[in-house]
C-alpha cells in the first residue's frame, strides 16, 4: 500500500512541484500508514528508484541519450546509463530515509502522548 500511494503521489506532484517533494510525500505517507520500519525504509526506497528510472528513461531514449551523455561527460563519465543509476539511487535514499524518520516520528510522538 506505502509503495503504490508513494508512486502515485510522486508521479503526478513531481510534474507541479520540486523534486524534494518525494522527501514529504515519503514522509507523511510511512508516518501515516507505514507498518514497521522495514516497510517504511523498503517501500519509498523501491517506489523512488522505480519511478525516477522509468521515467528517465522516458525522456532519455526518444532523443538517443543526447542530455544524459553530455552530463556524463561533465562527470567524466563515459556511459549515460551511469548517471541515470546514480540519479535513481540518490532519489531512493532520499526517500528511504525520509521514510524511515517519518515512520520513527510517528512512533515518537505516540509515545509521549501515551506517557504524560
Amino acid at each position: 500500500m506505502v509503495f503504490i500511494v508513494i508512486v502515485i503521489l510522486s508521479f503526478l506532484l513531481q510534474m507541479v512541484l520540486p523534486w524534494w517533494i518525494i522527501i514529504i510525500i515519503s514522509f507523511v505517507t510511512c508516518g501515516l500508514i507505514g507498518k514497521t520500519g522495514k516497510i517504511a525504509l523498503w517501500a519509498p526506497f523501491f517506489a523512488i528508484l522505480l519511478l525516477w528510472t522509468a521515467i528517465a528513461l522516458f525522456k532519455t531514449l526518444p532523443n538517443d541519450n543526447i542530455l544524459a551523455t553530455r552530463v556524463a561527460q561533465m562527470f567524466g563519465i563515459q556511459d549515460w546509463w551511469l548517471i541515470l543509476v546514480l540519479t535513481a539511487l540518490l532519489g531512493a535514499f532520499t526517500a528511504g530515509v525520509s521514510g524511515f524518520c517519518g515512520y520513527h516520528f510517528r512512533k515518537a510522538v505516540l509515545v509521549t502522548k501515551t506517557n504524560p
